[in-house]
């Protein structure tokens, strides 16, 4: 089945993205090295040569292709700052690479191959060599031993005798082929880099989020206790002082710290209130911006919703925010999450919410779905919850229709 453009996309604005892109990058160098063993094998098996050099450059090729596997992945770790500069492995993959352009020269000179096996033979081995350097080292010096080894491999082979056409074609060909992977290379890390420094701004985006919510829950509690405490602090510190003197305005003080606590009661009733009442829109559109900012693609259908009571949009307001909550804390690797309002015939309200990256264990024991489950009985509604394989998880909430009328 082929996966579109978008498709892959897609899978990449999930949690696990940037681990999924670094496997991508893994694997486009070990498709590299497959790809120059491959070369070396058609440059064996084509070659005149005698099967004592051939053996020999089969050999150093197989080994110089390891090697090149091994330097990718560790300069891939330095630059996402995960791993040590991979220095010595450099020095051993310049020697090596040194060492097989010199054999080839000696090979030309000494006429075991022809101009054609020389030509080829240093444009593969230049061209797969430049990537890796360029990553593991800085650009500077990167570029400079690149093209300190290009320029010495390509005097070489000019002075073991390589005529001129095939001489302009194994420099023409390496100054394309040359710079062209040591800055493909270098877009490849930064590539990867630039995910992950995405991914991580996503989650430190939603903890702002949380972090700002609880500030202003903050704001409001210290906005309508702060004066209220204050004044009773007061009043109680005044009625302790008069009821010493055995003075009857304690007793009106004392009213007065009543009736402040009282009000304070209420107010904050009136302030929790905007906590414990979820609106249905405003969950839906929480949702969405909560789990978009946490790298997991959400889809909305609002179905029914405008019509819906109060009371039904506060009940299934909060299975919202509890299954969002499930989401974001058990769903490892979740990348898509839908939510779904319907009816299910004439007599019920359908609200499902369904999302990847599920633990085989769901969460099914907590005190969150517990709770929900005693708000949809007041309403004579059910809450089922459903493990599908594939690693999805399924949260249903019913509720009677004939409630809602």
């Amino acid at each position: 089945m082929s996966v579109s453009v978008e498709d892959w996309v897609e899978r990449l604005a999930g949690q696990d993205g940037p681990e999924r892109y670094r496997r991508y990058a893994v694997g486009s160098v070990g498709f590299l090295a497959v790809s120059e063993v491959g070369l070396w094998t058609i440059w064996v098996i084509q070659s005149d040569g005698a099967g004592a050099v051939l053996a020999i450059v089969a050999a150093l090729g197989a080994v110089h292709a390891a090697i090149q596997f091994m330097l990718w992945r560790s300069a891939l770790r330095h630059y996402l700052t995960v791993g040590p500069r991979p220095v010595r492995l450099v020095g051993v993959y310049t020697a090596l690479t040194v060492v097989m352009a010199a054999l080839g020269c000696v090979l030309l000179s000494s006429g075991r191959i022809d101009d054609g096996d020389l030509t080829s033979y240093t444009v593969w081995l230049l061209m797969f060599w430049a990537g890796p350097p360029a990553l593991a080292l800085s650009v500077r010096r990167g570029a400079a031993l690149v093209a300190v080894v290009a320029v010495a491999s390509l005097v070489g082979v000019g002075v073991a005798g390589l005529p001129g056409p095939s001489l302009v074609l194994a420099v023409s060909a390496s100054l394309f082929m040359v710079p062209f992977m040591g800055v493909a290379s270098r877009a490849s890390g930064w590539s990867v880099r630039l995910i992950e420094q995405l991914a991580s701004a996503r989650q430190t985006e939603a903890r702002l989020a949380v972090a700002e919510e609880r500030l202003r829950f903050g704001r409001d509690l210290h906005d309508v206790l702060g004066r209220n405490l204050a004044v009773v602090a007061l009043k109680s510190e005044l009625a302790a002082q008069l009821a010493r003197r055995g003075r009857p305005e304690a007793v009106e003080h004392m009213e007065e710290v009543q009736r402040i606590a009282q009000e304070s009661q209420r107010e904050i009733r009136s302030v929790v209130r905007g906590y414990r009442t979820a609106d249905l829109h405003t969950e839906l559109a929480g949702a969405r911006s909560v789990l978009e900012a946490a790298g997991i693609d959400c889809r909305i259908e609002y179905g029914p919703a405008a019509r819906l009571p109060s009371d039904v949009q506060s009940a299934l307001g909060w299975v919202v925010r509890e299954g969002t909550t499930n989401v974001l804390r058990h769903a490892q690797g979740a990348s898509s999450c839908t939510l779904s309002l319907r009816t299910a015939g004439p007599t019920a309200a359908l609200l499902v919410m369904e999302n990847d990256g599920a633990s085989d264990t769901p969460p099914g024991g907590g005190t969150g779905l517990a709770g929900l489950r005693e708000r949809l009985t007041g309403l004579n509604g059910t809450l089922t919850t459903e493990q599908i394989p594939g690693g999805r998880f399924r949260l249903t909430a019913r509720v009677p229709w004939e409630e809602c009328t």
